[in-house]
């Protein structure tokens, strides 16, 4: 586009940008000053607070042994826990999840000499990587299926084509943090296995499913032949993450991890945080779960006790400690509102950003951390009634 309506667009789209920036720096603001959340992500905290993580490190590792270089010491003492957690024969620390199940799925490949991965379409290497595997790393991802759930037994039965690794997300993240059965899921994986496939767990919150699941994590780790998990995105960790599986696998990953520019000199504080993650918050991750079941259910109602007009959390039942509530307003007045309260009454009822999800339709993620503990089904239909109170009485724009 030319001339002077090209030049309008562009100037709508650098205002648009302008005004995302400034509302999500006025929602931290909002957040950080609030007196009542649900959940407090030590990654918004400041630089003191996050170093204050470390704080008792003395009691997870010997500080008085040397520190690590290129995955040395506690590096290792880590990937030797996590692979004890999963059950599996080694592990190794990668700085990002992203660079972990790319290595991953390409070891995979050269094992099964097929480099096409079978995902979701909503899984994250599809929605949030760049196609990484595809530009990167030689892969040849397929979807089979778009539905908001984890695919079934039939859908990889009766693929249309041959893959080598089928990668299963869990919890499915952008679908709502959303999980199968156990019985499911087992079926699935033979499914996989039915067809010389192999399976590859993105478990980057796997911490957290054991309660939706019924089972411990090794258990559920044991179905799949390799499993990544994160440090921060539930265990509160600095970064990194870990590919747990066979040792063989384990190894050529660790010359791949070379190969990609992650092996870093030295990542004592991330691997120290990593730590403090597993012995801390890991143990806390079930009581999220069993509570944030009980502000959902708050949530629910206190929006049909105001009155409006349609509204959705989803799981109803959430399969973990974070869930999507949809509600029928456009993003930019449910994002003011949420704002509003926070600065108004020191409650911040929605802490995360709201997304368009069709016409006078958002949705936004609700977290459930340790602070969230302290909300009683009454507080929370308090802040919903307050929350209701400030949006427009027929939904939309207002």
């Amino acid at each position: 586009m030319t001339g002077t309506a090209g030049r309008d667009e562009e100037h709508a789209a650098e205002s648009a940008d302008e005004v995302r920036r400034l509302r999500r720096e006025r929602r931290i603001a909002a957040y950080r000053r609030a007196d009542r959340v649900l959940a407090r992500p030590g990654f918004l905290g400041t630089l003191r607070e996050r170093l204050a993580l470390l704080d008792g490190a003395g009691d997870l590792y010997d500080l008085d042994e040397s520190v690590d270089i290129y995955g040395t010491g506690v590096v290792e003492a880590l990937e030797e826990k996590v692979a004890g957690l999963l059950g599996k024969e080694a592990a190794a620390f990668f700085p990002t999840g992203t660079m972990a199940q790319q290595v991953a799925l390409r070891c995979w490949a050269g094992r099964t000499g097929n480099t096409t991965v079978a995902l979701h379409a909503l899984a994250h290497p599809e929605v949030h990587e760049r196609k990484a595997f595809s530009e990167v790393s030689g892969l040849r991802p397929v979807r089979v299926t778009g539905e908001p759930r984890l695919p079934t037994a039939a859908e990889v039965r009766d693929f249309e084509e041959p893959f080598g690794a089928l990668m299963l997300e869990l919890p499915l993240r952008d679908a709502g943090f959303v999980l199968p059965s156990f019985d499911e899921l087992t079926e699935v994986v033979d499914a996989a296995r039915e067809r010389d496939a192999v399976v590859h767990f993105d478990g980057a919150r796997l911490w957290e499913t054991t309660v939706h699941f019924g089972r411990p994590l090794e258990e559920i780790a044991g179905l799949a032949d390799s499993v990544y998990v994160s440090f921060y995105k539930s265990l509160d960790g600095y970064g990194g993450a870990a590919l747990a599986g066979p040792r063989t696998l384990v190894e050529e990953a660790r010359t791949w991890r070379h190969r990609y520019g992650g092996l870093v000199f030295q990542q004592f504080p991330t691997a120290l945080s990593a730590l403090a993650g597993l012995e801390r918050e890991l143990p806390r991750l079930p009581g999220y779960v069993h509570h944030a079941r009980v502000v959902a259910a708050a949530l629910r109602e206190g929006f049909a006790a105001a009155g409006v007009p349609w509204a959705r959390v989803h799981p109803g039942q959430p399969h973990t400690h974070e869930f999507q509530v949809w509600l029928p307003y456009d993003a930019d007045v449910l994002a003011e509102a949420a704002v509003r309260q926070a600065e108004e009454t020191g409650t911040l009822l929605f802490a995360n950003a709201w997304d368009r999800g069709g016409p006078d339709l958002a949705f936004t993620e609700v977290y459930v951390l340790a602070d969230g503990l302290a909300w009683t089904a009454d507080d929370v239909a308090a802040a919903v009634t307050d929350f209701a109170g400030r949006l427009p009485e027929a939904g939309g724009r207002g």
